[in-house]
């Protein structure tokens, strides 16, 4: 997991662990996000099998999972933020 100066600054800006970014990589699903880029988010079926991943340590990541990570075409994480919705 290799992240750009901004996303190492965002993501201790706003306090999200490292793997939190592990889970949305591994877990979360995916989309375009335009130009090459691709975000990674907690929709109800990676909601699922993080769930079946961690068991009793659902609530630990609970409060993370309206996070998303923006990652370009070679890998690089571009950015970590929480969804506003």
């Amino acid at each position: 997991m290799e992240l750009t100066r901004h996303a190492s600054l965002r993501t201790q800006q706003r306090g999200i662990p490292p793997m939190v970014i592990e889970l949305l990589l591994d877990y979360g699903s995916e989309r375009s996000a335009g130009e090459g880029t691709t975000s990674f988010f907690f929709d109800k079926a990676a909601r699922r099998r993080i769930k079946s991943y961690v068991g009793g340590l659902m609530a630990a990541v609970s409060k993370y999972l309206n996070c998303y990570a923006i990652v370009c075409k070679d890998g690089k994480i571009i950015t970590v933020a929480y969804r506003n919705n």
